[in-house]
């Protein structure tokens, strides 16, 4: 019994959009679409080899097309949404290399402080982040 071409890439290409929906990366939607493209190849009658070209084609397409988009979005602009933000002091790491522990969304986060040393408890804001360290300030940015 042959295999039915169509419903292999369709079912392919349903997996691939459902575990798309748990990942939110975009790149296993492109790969669903080309794949339920592969399918409608199929479907009109093209040979395994053009419904390869066809699913290459398309996901080369929509890659290019996601990297763009995602190259569009500034990085910096993901940050911004914490700049400015409060955290209050927690205790010093240390105090003489400014680096303490703060609060900061219910979570202990590594923070280096710009200017004075304030005592545990002291509020101060988030000028920058970088990595998985605060930058931050007793001065609203």
């Amino acid at each position: 019994m042959p295999i039915d071409m169509e419903l292999l890439w369709t079912v392919v290409g349903i997996v691939l959009i459902i575990a798309e929906m748990l990942t939110g990366s975009f790149y296993l939607l492109v790969l669903g679409v080309a794949a339920l493209s592969a399918a409608a190849a199929a479907w009109v009658g093209y040979t395994f080899w053009v419904q390869a070209v066809v699913t290459a084609a398309v996901a080369s397409a929509g890659v290019i097309l996601v990297r763009r988009r995602r190259g569009k979005s500034d990085p910096a602009s993901a940050q911004s949404l914490d700049v400015g933000q409060t955290v209050t002091l927690i205790s010093w790491i240390s105090e003489a290399d400014g680096l303490a522990r703060v609060s900061y969304r219910n979570a202990q986060w590594e923070a280096r402080v710009e200017g004075e040393h304030n005592p545990a408890g002291a509020v101060f804001y988030i000028r920058s982040v970088d990595g998985n360290t605060l930058n931050v300030s007793s001065r609203r940015p």
